[in-house]
């Protein structure tokens, strides 16, 4: 059987091997225009990629699935965002697009020397910041590598980014095992414009994304049946996650506990066992390690009250906050402000918000997303309607990091980046929805086919019909001639 979307490409002269020869020489002309626009930083940032990109590629070749597929989104997502990643860094734009960047290479590169040195006076200064140590020890590392290099931050994360893409592909798959759903995820994964330059940039964001999809992938995996290497990769990607924004962390852990404790599979007392051995084994293991302990003491700085004020001091930021006057330090006060937030998390920022250029370049990308929106409310039904077990550490997730966000957020540049972490799993329910009207439309289509040969089929029956009793009634006029009558 021919491998869906060859015939087509070759329809029109394209082949596979096209499309691969196209992405090594773009590879080729993107590297060596980075390394001559920027020889100080550009050939030891592209070496890293390189070396990243092939370790990426060789564990997505694995992929007894789709694999060539997969890689063909990976290089080219890749590649895209090292397009991006570039621009950003060559015309100085870091500050425009995200000056945390800024932040994480200074305290990066002090780490670096603290870890060379010891010095107490940069473990005191880096104790003092609450900026997520993950991104801080990703950055040190990096220049570890090959010495203090925004860029090659920036390609690390567009590796990272890219990969992003595949994972969420597997994760389609298994809820859904519709081919096609899984591939327009992945095509939405690797090319939307906010997950591109987000995960082009020096910020947190493109690993945080990533583990948030490794996390739901292993999850999924281990509802199915007990693996020592899903149990890994869910605790690894756990304390990844905790390390980037430490209250996502409780939201990813009560969406596994809860999705473990209900069932993402037909109910049995063997897979009962299975899910609290895997509930056991994992607390276990964070307790060991001392992740929960590191949970709950951050835990101890949340409250309502800290939320208003953080809330407050975004909504006072710029000219993209909104809701000043909400009052989040209440319960009530709370539940209120969910309607509004959501509304701006989801479709902010609108046009009449677009005040400026930064503002403006995302207007073509929410046109996309508004028009998809239908889609992805009819994927959610579906999904809650035929697969809501097979999906529920998604749901669950993604229900609680929606309502939390609309609570929290008090700035449409904020909602706008931190919205990248719920579009990985949107996006799922959007390519569900898509494949929905699309099947719609064929059955319309087949259906207008279907009565359209019944006509014509019932025309010539008639006429046939016709030209039969016109031939019985020549040969009846024939013969009363014959007989006189």
């Amino acid at each position: 059987m021919q491998r869906p979307g060859v015939g087509r490409w070759r329809a029109v002269g394209f082949d596979v091997r096209d499309m691969n020869a196209l992405l090594i020489v773009a590879a080729l002309v993107l590297g060596f225009c980075v390394a001559f626009m920027v020889p100080t930083y550009g050939p030891s940032a592209i070496l890293l990629c390189l070396m990243l990109a092939v370790i990426a590629g060789y564990i997505i070749s694995k992929i007894k699935l789709e694999n060539k597929f997969l890689l063909q989104m990976f290089v080219a997502g890749l590649l895209v965002r090292m397009l991006v990643g570039a621009g950003i860094f060559i015309f100085n734009k870091h500050d425009f697009f995200g000056g945390d960047a800024f932040t994480y290479d200074i305290l990066g590169d002090m780490l670096l020397d603290y870890w060379r040195t010891g010095s107490a006076v940069h473990k005191a200064t880096l104790d003092q910041r609450d900026v997520g140590w993950g991104m801080i020890n990703l950055v040190a590392a990096t220049y570890g590598l090959v010495g203090r290099n925004m860029l090659a931050v920036q390609f690390v994360n567009a590796v990272i980014g890219a990969a992003t893409a595949p994972v969420i592909f597997l994760c389609a798959h298994h809820i859904f095992g519709n081919m096609r759903v899984s591939r327009v995820a992945t095509i939405f994964v690797a090319f939307y414009p906010s997950l591109v330059l987000w995960s082009a940039q020096g910020l947190k964001d493109g690993p945080m994304v990533f583990l948030l999809a490794i996390s739901m992938l292993a999850t999924l995996k281990l509802g199915e049946r007990i693996s020592l290497k899903y149990i890994l990769m869910l605790l690894g990607a756990l304390v990844g996650v905790l390390s980037l924004r430490f209250y996502v962390f409780y939201m990813m852990v009560a969406a596994i506990g809860g999705s473990f404790v209900i069932g993402m599979n037909a109910f049995s007392a063997q897979s009962l066992a299975r899910q609290y051995l895997v509930i056991i084994a994992l607390g276990l293991a964070m307790l060991q390690f001392g992740v929960l302990n590191s949970a709950m003491r951050r835990a101890e700085t949340i409250n309502l009250e800290a939320v208003q004020s953080s809330r407050l001091d975004m909504a006072k930021s710029g000219q993209s906050g909104f809701g000043q006057d909400v009052d989040v330090s209440t319960t009530s006060g709370a539940l209120t402000t969910i309607p509004i937030g959501m509304i701006y998390l989801l479709f902010a920022p609108f046009p009449w918000q677009l005040a400026s250029l930064r503002q403006s370049i995302t207007l073509p990308e929410m046109v996309v997303w508004w028009l998809s929106f239908p889609l992805l409310v009819m994927g959610l039904w579906f999904t809650l309607k035929y697969k809501m077990r097979q999906a529920l550490p998604i749901l669950i997730f993604t229900t609680m990091l929606t309502i939390a966000y609309s609570v929290f957020q008090g700035n449409v540049g904020t909602a706008y980046r931190q919205r990248s972490q719920l579009l990985i799993f949107y996006f799922i329910f959007v390519s569900v929805g898509y494949e929905l009207v699309r099947e719609r439309a064929e059955d319309r289509r087949r259906q207008a086919e279907l009565t359209k040969q019944q006509a014509t089929l019932m025309g010539a029956r008639a006429a046939a019909r016709r030209r039969q009793e016109r031939e019985w009634e020549r040969i009846a006029d024939s013969i009363s001639e014959k007989v006189g009558f």
